[in-house]
């Protein structure tokens, strides 16, 4: 099966659905509570997404990871409905996203997702040891026909349609707080091998002055150093970059997980400049009520 561009530019092909063959589990503690946390992916029938179950909680409450049920968090994205919340999900959906496991329930005995060294690359490897298995419904797509941006302060994201269908992500980082980090960029085509080698590992990342200001919070006190990257004045203390790009490459993995919650995959050029999770959330609203999908025919609403 296949989709057109608007205005006959070329035809996208819709991909299969895919879900998990088996289950998995992995543990660690969060960063934000500290509270050791098990979670567990499940394969799911096509069609139902990405839903989260606390299993904690009576009646084990379900959470849909759309944006319909986007909460406000400090530096992350969380997810609520009713009395059930999950908390610190971006890198988990990313890995999710980037991998293409459209169908899974992720089962947690705590709120908050483990946090590990700050990147996907651990939910990546449990992931790729389920393996993936195709479903027989083709993927929606919102296909991006014509271009729009949205502000925020000094920060923005821009969408514009890809003369390529494909799905491009660029990431435009000023971090005027380090200059140790500075400025940097980082472009992407949103394919699996890509993600999986290039984006995936690439880790959390903060200053010094905003680790103390967490701590006197009562924030991460399990975490030191060496578990993500904290900049001083002349780079990340008892680490090493990954990558010389690694902190653009890293808001630019927030930012797939993001946009998973369109419950779709977005055909277009996407470039940010200093946004976080709440403009990114604000562009999935966008991009959901500015564009119509389906599985033959998708275009501007």
């Amino acid at each position: 099966m296949a989709s057109l561009l608007g205005g006959g530019m070329s035809v996208v092909r819709l991909r299969q659905e895919h879900t998990i063959r088996r289950e998995v589990s992995l543990a660690g503690f969060g960063y934000w509570s500290g509270r050791d946390v098990t979670m567990t992916f499940q394969p799911s029938p096509a069609g139902t997404g990405v839903i989260f179950e606390r299993c904690d909680l009576p009646g084990k409450p379900r959470i849909p990871a759309h944006i319909e049920y986007r909460s406000e968090g400090q530096r992350r994205t969380n997810l609520a409905w009713g009395p059930a919340a999950v908390d610190m999900v971006e890198h988990v959906l990313a890995a999710l996203a980037g991998l293409q496991i459209d169908n899974c329930l992720v089962t947690c005995d705590q709120p908050e997702m483990p946090g590990f060294d700050g990147s996907s690359a651990p939910f990546i490897s449990v992931l790729e040891k389920a393996g993936r298995i195709p479903q027989a419904i083709p993927r929606r797509q919102l296909i991006v026909s014509h271009s729009f941006r949205l502000e925020e302060g000094d920060a923005w994201i821009e969408v514009s349609p890809s003369q390529q269908a494909q799905r491009e992500m660029m990431y435009v980082l000023n971090y005027r707080e380090s200059p140790a980090i500075g400025q940097q960029i980082y472009l992407a085509d949103l394919d699996r091998v890509n993600f999986v080698e290039e984006i995936a590992p690439a880790r959390t990342f903060l200053t010094t002055a905003e680790a103390r200001m967490f701590r006197d919070q009562g924030r991460g006190e399990r975490v030191i150093f060496s578990d993500l990257l904290v900049f001083d004045d002349s780079g990340p203390i008892d680490n090493i970059l990954r990558f010389e790009n690694e902190c653009a490459r890293h808001k630019l993995l927030d930012m797939i997980g993001d946009f998973s919650l369109m419950g779709c995959d977005l055909v277009g050029r996407v470039t940010a400049y200093r946004s976080g999770h709440r403009l990114n959330g604000a562009m999935v609203s966008e991009l959901l009520q500015r564009f119509s999908m389906n599985t033959s025919h998708l275009r501007a609403a």
